[in-house]
């Protein structure tokens, strides 16, 4: 089996059977080929099926000279997975990163906006633009919902359940759950619907996607990068921000108002409870709140 078709079994492996979406498998992709770019530059000719620990040591070795510890955390275990896909599948007996340590790094807590930054942010958009309306809608509903860009790119118009009150998420891993949304959020979706997007053609198998260009296609992430960093500058927002941060913000605000961590957990999306976890480091005054509300002492 030569490294090409064994990156290209993986990822078929990561789509069909781990349920990835398209942007994890290209970067778990990427960090396999630098692998094979590191292989070829030095003039080993290895397989996958025979690629020992020290041959791996070596190229994690010369990596960890132009990348921090995180990427090389993300990057040993990019490696550990495509090697247990090879154990799993039966082409190799052992997983030869097994022994090998990841560096240790500190949880990294996500930067977060303040209620009064999300006002300015979404009062921002200039609403006399063809795409105005949209663009704070976009904002409207990320911060409302909770939602990632990649999944606030591909709502659907037959996703909103306006008279429940939620709307249906296409998740990470095509997984699929219902998010209450705000009233406000439904009046601005509401009307970029019936006055901006019904002047819109809809391209061909974009009839039902929510938030259209120019060109009657869905918004790419980098559309969205775009629209936010625009209304950063004119706030003059000295904080490095990105659609996750709205998202970072939804919970954390949540949590700050006596929000239960699970129903969170829920609304985000998240597999684990841990991952959710991370916004209490965030608050801490919702610790302080639990105890004095809770405590028989208090």
């Amino acid at each position: 089996m030569n490294w090409n078709k064994a990156i290209k079994d993986y990822q078929l492996f990561l789509q069909i059977e781990r349920g990835l979406s398209a942007n994890t498998i290209v970067s778990y992709s990427n960090d396999l080929q630098k692998l094979v770019r590191f292989l070829s530059e030095n003039q080993i000719e290895i397989s996958p099926i025979s690629i020992d620990e020290s041959t791996i040591q070596q190229f994690i070795y010369d990596a960890a000279k132009k990348i921090n510890a995180r990427s090389q955390a993300r990057l040993i275990s990019g490696l550990k997975s495509f090697f247990d896909y090879l154990v799993f599948e039966d082409y190799r007996k052992t997983n030869p990163t097994d022994l090998i340590e990841a560096p240790k790094i500190g949880r990294k807590l996500p930067d977060t906006l303040s209620e009064e930054e999300i006002d300015a942010l979404i009062g921002a958009i200039d609403l006399s633009h063809p795409f105005g309306e949209r663009n704070r809608t976009i904002l409207e509903t990320m911060y409302s919902c909770g939602l990632r860009v990649s999944e606030v790119t591909t709502l659907k118009i037959s996703d909103l359940f306006f008279e429940e009150g939620f709307v249906k998420v296409l998740g990470k891993g095509n997984k699929e759950r219902f998010v209450p949304i705000h009233q406000l959020a439904q009046k601005y979706i509401k009307t970029y619907i019936n006055e901006i997007r019904i002047l819109q053609e809809p391209k061909k198998n974009f009839e039902d996607t929510l938030f259209l260009n120019r060109r009657g296609k869905g918004l790419t992430r980098q559309m969205v990068f775009i629209i936010i960093n625009e209304a950063a500058t004119k706030i003059n927002l000295k904080k490095k921000i990105s659609p996750h941060t709205f998202r970072h913000s939804f919970a954390t605000h949540l949590l700050k108002y006596g929000a239960d961590l699970r129903a969170i957990q829920q609304m985000l999306g998240h597999e684990s409870i841990t991952t959710t976890e991370i916004y209490v480091h965030l608050d801490k005054s919702y610790l302080r709140d639990v105890v004095e509300t809770y405590h028989p002492r208090r």
